[in-house]
């Protein structure tokens, strides 16, 4: 449902620690799974959540743009709704002292 669109290799900030080898070597890497990477922009920043692998293919072959599906989580959930604002915050009530 989210179609493809051209992203600089420099703007995408990765999620994963390690990178198999086997798995950007392999040609049928894609061959079950969606041809392009995916990514979520949250704050303005591009996280790469799947497809490393292409991504740094793609850099070997000398490319600055690859293909991606993103997922914008910044037009769905405006900065302002992340979380409760100050004044819906109840205040508990102070703990009695057992003493008294």
């Amino acid at each position: 449902m989210i179609p493809p669109r051209q992203i600089r290799l420099d703007t995408l900030t990765t999620t994963k620690r390690e990178l198999a080898l086997d798995t950007l070597l392999a040609e049928d890497s894609t061959f079950y799974g969606d041809l392009f990477p995916h990514a979520v922009q949250w704050k303005g920043e591009l996280y790469l959540e799947d497809g490393l692998h292409r991504a740094l293919r793609a850099a070997l072959q000398q490319r600055n743009v690859i293909h991606v599906r993103v997922l914008d989580l910044d037009t769905l959930v405006p900065a302002e709704r992340v979380g409760p604002p100050t004044a819906t915050i109840s205040v508990q009530p102070p703990v009695p002292d057992p003493q008294q």
